[in-house]
């Protein structure tokens, strides 16, 4: 879509067309509801929620937030599902598989630090690091066995294709290409997509947030402190226990729980992040200013709290987040998912916040605030 309008003066015939043009766009494509969106003008930012009228006049007076060239808040995406046949790079056509080791595992440019055949972490890493460098097939340049089986998973999730179906299509890939390197079953299939970090754990929670059904409450049927049922109810006969299409009662709430403790243990195997995680002890300069966290009242609190546990400079300490937001991105819609974030607060101050090292540990269904 053209928005060379969005550089003309406000007061154009061109600009204020356009605008007319971005709104029909966003009240087609984004806003189903038709009552109000984000307002995208300098002052507001994508924050405030206005009706078209408003909105209008808020963008001709005071023009778009610098740099909003790609609508992604008013229904406009820009991942593509397929790659470009006429490129003529195919290196840069290919998936950042790179990267994607990178969230999983840390850096793997230093992978020389992992101690191999001594930890189950390290080995995956390296079955991995194999898979995304072996080719799919005889001089296949576009995709790595790795990147092949997390397109084809993608497919399964986005278009809903039953664990039998994936894997009745990976043995006619099998069957039809017999060199190709491929997963011969789902399972081992999520074996892989698992060693990535890809997998959670799903929790039942009582509705009122009370309590979590594990461990010892794993098979309780209704809330210990407010005696509600784990199960939804069923809406025939407001009877408890809603079956779902496997006969298997509904439950009320479930989180989901992202494994930490992998995660933590990979930042030990290297040992450029292992050496960052000392750096609070080992090279901060102690001249007793306020540099980090380890500077302030809280850290020396909770070391005079364990001090077996201060003594250690590898102990792990984090700090916790939650906000609430709505996946919907639609305001009339009273539903709001809770992720709750994990920080490493030893690492060095230019890395503590930066998003590889910001770790999702659970998402809690909404709409009110957990706890």
């Amino acid at each position: 879509m053209p928005k060379d309008w969005m550089d003309l003066p406000r007061y154009s015939e061109e600009y204020i067309n356009g605008v007319i043009s971005f709104l029909d766009f966003a009240y087609s494509e984004g806003e189903q509801d038709g009552r109000q969106i984000q307002c995208a003008c300098k002052r507001c930012c994508n924050i405030n929620w206005y009706r078209r009228d408003v909105v209008f006049d808020h963008l001709v007076a005071d023009g778009f937030v610098k740099g909003y060239r790609t609508w992604i808040n008013h229904g406009e995406w820009t991942i593509p599902m397929a790659v470009d046949d006429d490129t003529d790079d195919e290196e840069g056509a290919r998936d950042d598989i790179k990267g994607l080791l990178n969230d999983a595992f840390g850096d793997v440019s230093h992978a020389d630090g992992v101690t191999v055949g001594q930890n189950e972490e390290a080995k995956k890493f390296y079955n991995l690091i194999d898979g995304a460098s072996q080719e799919l097939y005889l001089d296949c340049k576009k995709f790595s066995i790795l990147s092949f089986t997390i397109h084809l998973y993608l497919l399964k999730c986005l278009h809903g294709w039953s664990n039998a179906s994936f894997t009745s299509l990976l043995e006619l890939l099998k069957e039809a290409m017999p060199d190709i390197n491929i997963p011969s079953s789902f399972h081992k299939t999520m074996s892989m997509i698992r060693d990535l970090g890809l997998d959670y754990k799903k929790i039942d929670a009582c509705p009122n947030d009370c309590l979590l059904y594990r461990k010892k409450l794993k098979d309780e049927k209704q809330c210990r402190v407010c005696g509600t049922s784990r199960y939804t109810k069923n809406s025939s006969d407001n009877s408890e226990n809603q079956p779902d299409k496997n006969g298997r009662p509904i439950p009320a709430k479930t989180l989901r729980y992202f494994p930490i403790i992998p995660r933590l243990q990979r930042l030990f195997m290297f040992s450029k992040t292992a050496a960052s995680l000392r750096w609070h002890d080992e090279e901060r300069v102690k001249d007793g200013t306020l540099k980090h966290l380890v500077d302030g009242l809280a850290w020396k609190n909770l070391d005079e709290m364990d001090e077996e546990f201060a003594k250690e400079s590898r102990n792990i300490r984090l700090d916790l987040s939650s906000d609430g937001f709505n996946p919907f991105r639609s305001m009339n819609i009273s539903w709001s998912m809770w992720p709750v974030m994990l920080m490493v607060y030893n690492l060095p101050p230019w890395m503590c916040m930066k998003p590889k090292y910001c770790m999702l540990s659970l998402l809690i269904p909404g709409p009110p605030m957990s706890g």
